[in-house]
């Protein structure tokens, strides 16, 4: 009986094997191979699309834009005077403890009070009887006790202002942020920083203020 020989691989076939186990292990080869040729032949036109968006507005004079901002941040706390139940203007002494603002041109400032029986609002800064009517409004909304006098809330752990405290500071909020523009707060004719106690007794609160921007 005569040998058995080793079959015959032929050059094709080692050829596709050589070509599969290559673009098994660089799949991209292959779009290259026919893309190359002709892009060589149809070159793609590269059409130059200017950037117009510092041009966008430009008419308005209310309208900023920088094309290479240099963002910074100032950040610093400051304590509000300790002051009993009420609505008040504090804008001035906001400036006072920020004079920071002033050296950005552009930029955002946010006030965060961190506490959970008072809050921060933007509101009427002339008639001060507006804020003696927000504190008794709110009062009307989230009362001590009930018609009768009866308790309405579980927390009561220093008070039956405890609660109430709590609910107003969630309904008004914990912070607010203001836009700078030239080294000013850019707040309306008729509006100002309230902070507003919603403690009988007098507490004393702090204040986290943020600035970001670009500075002049």
């Amino acid at each position: 009986m005569a040998p058995r020989t080793a079959p015959q691989v032929s050059s094709a076939t080692t050829l596709l094997f050589f070509v599969l186990v290559i673009l098994a292990f660089f799949p991209g080869i292959f779009h290259f191979l026919w893309s190359f040729p002709l892009s060589l032949l149809f070159p793609s036109p590269h059409h130059h699309h200017p950037d117009t968006s510092s041009h966008q507005n430009s008419h308005d004079p209310d309208y900023y834009h920088s094309p290479e901002p240099h963002i910074m941040w100032t950040q610093k706390q400051f304590t509000l005077p300790s002051r009993a139940r009420g609505s008040y203007l504090i804008t001035d002494q906001v400036l006072k403890e920020l004079p920071e603002i002033r050296n950005y041109k552009v930029g955002l400032l946010n006030l965060f009070v961190q506490h959970t029986s008072c809050a921060l609002s933007l509101n009427e800064n002339w008639d001060e009887d507006v804020r003696a009517d927000m504190s008794d409004t709110l009062d009307r909304i989230v009362p001590e006790a009930g018609p009768k006098g009866e308790a309405l809330y579980r927390h009561d752990a220093e008070g039956p202002d405890d609660l109430p405290a709590h609910v107003k500071s969630a309904l008004i909020g914990a912070s607010v942020t203001i836009p700078i523009r030239d080294g000013k707060l850019a707040l309306g004719t008729w509006q100002g920083i309230w902070a507003l106690e919603f403690r009988t007794a007098k507490h004393t609160r702090k204040v986290v203020a943020t600035i970001q921007g670009e500075k002049a």
